[in-house]
């Protein structure tokens, strides 16, 4: 989409100044939409159906451009049927396929441009930047070969018939619009809302230790409860005095301290100076607000949780009367 609206944005500003390239090269209907483009400045990423109306018919009218400009023969070498850059054009070019990623699970072959990242990917207004027709050409069959394909370097999970309509647009109708991805872009966005993003809030935005401190915790907080318990039933059946009974405040604080902090993966004391662990033993500082909110206000409610049951035990065990068996 980056390259897509770059593309489009440096043709558009052509025709502004009076360059006569854009009427050469296509038609007057692709010229039409060009003009009626207007200033494309929202955001690249986001699925489809978070677009403003206005972005969606930008959006639109620049697929619809490209498709007229492919079909006008714009850019030739990048035929339909899979030549160009695609695999069988790179065996073909190459002659015994070099260049080819070939393993034991039989997957695709991989296109020669994709041995390297693509150099235009920046959405800059800079000539520095220029972007070719070809360049769009090169980064949809890149996303499909890398990420779409079964087997694929990089493969993403989608239905069949997402990814089968994607392939015979791009390797047999020669399409390389945005709106050949819009299927699939919304499918991956709706699947991180419902699947990823609530993992990642329970995990960064409600908590802030990582699984293997949380079970750390645990096992400290299972031990300390054992231990505070084993000694409060000793000095009660020792008929130990009240005031030798006030230690257990320490096995029970830190006990439940550490079972409470791994039910809500979070450490309370580090939540309140601002903390959250990224890796084992490694902390940084949560620098957005909103979850430093959050993370602050169950920080409060684990410590009065804490409180509370460390107090109802204490208070149980200290002053319960003591018999020397």
């Amino acid at each position: 989409m980056s390259l897509c609206r770059h593309y489009v944005r440096e043709l558009r500003r052509s025709i502004l100044v009076g360059t006569p390239d854009l009427e050469k090269e296509g038609s007057k209907r692709s010229s039409a939409l060009l003009e009626g483009l207007g200033d494309m400045n929202h955001p690249v990423a986001g699925p489809s159906f978070l677009s403003t109306d206005k972005e969606k018919n930008q959006d639109a009218q620049m697929s619809a451009f490209l498709r007229e400009e492919a079909a006008n023969g714009h850019g030739k070498g990048q035929s339909p049927r899979g030549k160009g850059h695609s695999p069988s054009a790179s065996i073909d070019s190459r002659g015994s396929g070099a260049g080819i990623r070939k393993n034991s699970s039989n997957e695709p072959p991989r296109p020669s441009f994709m041995s390297s990242p693509l150099e235009h990917t920046s959405d800059s207004n800079s000539p520095a930047h220029a972007v070719a027709r070809s360049d769009i050409r090169q980064s949809a069959e890149k996303i499909l070969y890398t990420f779409l394909l079964p087997g694929a370097e990089r493969e993403i999970i989608l239905p069949h018939s997402i990814t089968n309509d994607i392939t015979v647009s791009i390797e047999d109708l020669g399409r390389d619009d945005p709106e050949v991805f819009d299927a699939a872009k919304d499918y991956v966005f709706q699947a991180m809302e419902r699947d990823a993003f609530p993992g990642f809030l329970r995990m960064k935005a409600l908590g802030n230790l990582i699984p293997t401190s949380s079970m750390v915790r645990l096992i400290l907080g299972l031990l300390s409860m054992f231990g505070g318990f084993w000694a409060a039933f000793i000095l009660i059946f020792l008929d130990a005095s009240r005031l030798t009974r006030c230690w257990l405040i320490l096995p029970f604080t830190i006990g439940i301290y550490a079972l409470a902090s791994h039910q809500y993966s979070l450490d309370p004391v580090m939540g309140l100076a601002g903390f959250s662990e990224y890796a084992w033993m490694r902390f940084s500082k949560i620098r957005e607000p909103y979850i430093r909110k959050l993370i602050n206000k169950r920080s409060l409610t684990v410590l009065v949780v804490t409180l509370l049951l460390d107090v109802a035990l204490c208070v149980l065990f200290i002053f319960v009367p003591g018999k020397r068996l």
